[in-house]
């Protein structure tokens, strides 16, 4: 309700989470899920996910349990990165696991700055 009114006095302002949404060029599809520059994170990700949270989460549809379990997810992709023994049947390198690591502290900000409760 607030948030409502809060738009309606600001006319056609844009607010902080529009802003956030553009500047990182990210959205959702209620049936695929986020898209970061028109990329389906699921589709592209969802793999590499299920790896490194040990099969906790499948996709990135869950903003929330995807926060609580980034630092065991940042723990895996670190401690890979530091070995150099990449999982060939991901197609791990050092350039995509930064990229993966880049997306989900896109997503984990957008839930702490958006959704969660306060």
């Amino acid at each position: 309700m607030f948030k409502k009114l809060n738009q309606l006095f600001q006319g056609s302002k844009e607010s902080p989470e529009q802003k956030y949404l553009q500047e990182n060029q990210l959205s959702f599809d209620s049936e695929r899920g986020p898209l970061i520059k028109n990329i389906v994170i699921n589709e592209k990700w969802s793999e590499h996910l299920e790896y490194f949270s040990n099969r906790k989460l499948q996709n990135f549809d869950d903003l929330r349990k995807l926060f609580q379990i980034t630092p065991q997810i940042n723990e895996k992709i670190d401690l890979e990165i530091a070995s150099q023994r990449y999982v060939e049947r991901l197609g791990n390198t050092q350039e995509k696991l930064l990229e993966l690591k880049a997306i989900i502290q896109i997503l984990n900000q957008y839930y702490v700055m958006f959704l969660r409760d306060k």
